[in-house]
């Protein structure tokens, strides 16, 4: 008999949330299965069984976040199965629509209790085995709305309520609700009403708020350089025009990935971190790409950029946004980053400072192309123009250093056919 133990999933990680059991009590486990889902502050990992046995214990539920190095669950022969019951006080949510598995009384388990169980509003008619089948997350949609279950009509898989179908019914609650006020009628404020809402922080806002604090440590300083893009922004329009018919499309952000790559090749000195009492300089260029989600600021990383097209740079960073949207990176897509990129250009921002990401050296945020007039051989002419911010930590690189860096990346967009080459 062995424990199975909450894994350390990533550098940061000090525990993580079991989300999801892959396997029941009672079943057959080989090594290398998936025995659960884990979140961490980072990702939605598998947590996988190092030896073949029999699962005998889940020692805690879905949604119970558990410290690194804590049992989880106990791996045997098979003898002891369900000797012990999870220890989570209640149930999280599972994901969307996902069948609830029906308990299993065990004999002498109906006399044994004394305390009646509590019933749900529309359940207090029915008897303990007539409940209506439900996931628990619609179950809990429709506790917190006060949703009468007896008027739901299930439309999961045999008669099922499931999450929709609870909003559905809120929805047609609200209707219901505001049909029988006057128009007019507005209710009075309250003191809950000029309180400020408290929203609680993700796991992933938690780490972002804790990177951040540490970053605020770093000795860093702030280089702008204003690079013109007129011949990026044709060359972006040629070679999206030119590869349309094979589904290839770039952005300009593609084009700025590949430079920093390039130009972090040639500068070593800059593809580089902090290691407390040591520099490390990095063989592989891997670049950063902050993504903004819901549950906070991500940053995937795409390894070995320098030595990847700009059609494989494109199609890789659609494919990690979206991911990172979906809370469907891995680990692996957001380790290993040597430098970031931070892009808030499409929002029509023209400059501003990005924060490091330590051990990272320096960071690059990108503001928005804008056209500006320009005096050339006497005429006022119109170039787009856009900013481009280093923030570099001290420790690593000088003035002189990160200039240099920021100075050849500037050069490689205003020629970008050197970004194809």
């Amino acid at each position: 008999m062995s424990e199975v133990t909450m894994p350390r999933l990533s550098d940061t990680m000090e525990e993580g949330e079991l989300a999801r059991w892959m396997k029941n009590v009672g079943d057959r486990v080989e090594k290398g299965d998936v025995l659960a889902e884990i979140e961490t502050d980072k990702a939605t990992m598998d947590l996988e069984v190092f030896e073949s046995g029999v699962l005998e214990k889940q020692l805690v539920k879905e949604g119970t976040m558990v410290p690194i190095g804590q049992a989880v669950a106990v791996i045997g022969d098979g003898s002891s199965t369900g000797d012990e019951e999870p220890e989570a006080e209640e149930p999280a949510p599972k994901t969307e629509d996902e069948p609830e598995e029906d308990a299993t009384a065990e004999p002498g388990a109906e006399a044994a209790s004394t305390e009646p169980a509590e019933t749900e509003p529309a359940e207090a008619e029915q008897a303990a085995g007539d409940k209506p089948r439900m996931s628990p997350l619609a179950r809990k949609l429709a506790r917190d709305n006060d949703i009468d279950l007896a008027s739901v009509t299930g439309t999961g898989p045999e008669g099922r309520i499931i999450r929709a179908d609870i909003e559905s019914a809120i929805e047609a609650k609200g209707r219901d609700e505001e049909g029988e006020k006057p128009a007019e009628a507005q209710p009075a404020a309250t003191a809950e009403d000029t309180e400020p809402e408290v929203v609680p922080l993700n796991k992933i806002r938690k780490m972002t708020a804790r990177r951040l604090t540490e970053s605020q440590a770093v000795p860093h300083f702030f280089l702008t350089n204003i690079v013109e893009v007129d011949r990026l922004i044709a060359l972006r329009g040629n070679v999206n025009e030119g590869l349309a018919d094979q589904g290839i499309k770039v952005s300009l952000n593609d084009f700025i990935i590949k430079a920093a790559a390039i130009a972090l090749r040639l500068h070593p000195e800059a593809n580089a971190s902090w290691n407390g009492d040591s520099i490390l300089r990095h063989r592989r260029v891997n670049v950063g790409v902050a993504v903004a989600t819901d549950a906070g600021l991500l940053v995937p990383v795409v390894t070995d950029a320098d030595r990847k097209s700009l059609s494989e740079i494109g199609a890789e960073v659609v494919e990690l946004a979206g991911r990172a949207r979906d809370g469907k990176l891995s680990l692996d897509q957001m380790s290993g980053g040597t430098f970031s990129v931070s892009n808030l250009g499409m929002f029509g921002i023209d400059e501003f400072t990005a924060m490091i990401n330590p051990p990272e050296a320096s960071i690059l945020a990108v503001g928005a192309a804008s056209p500006v007039p320009v005096l050339r051989d006497g005429e006022l002419v119109e170039v787009s123009k856009l900013k481009l911010t280093l923030t570099v930590d001290h420790r690593v690189m000088d003035g002189a250093t990160a200039a240099a860096f920021l100075r050849d990346l500037k050069d490689i967009l205003e020629q970008p056919l050197r970004i194809l080459v």
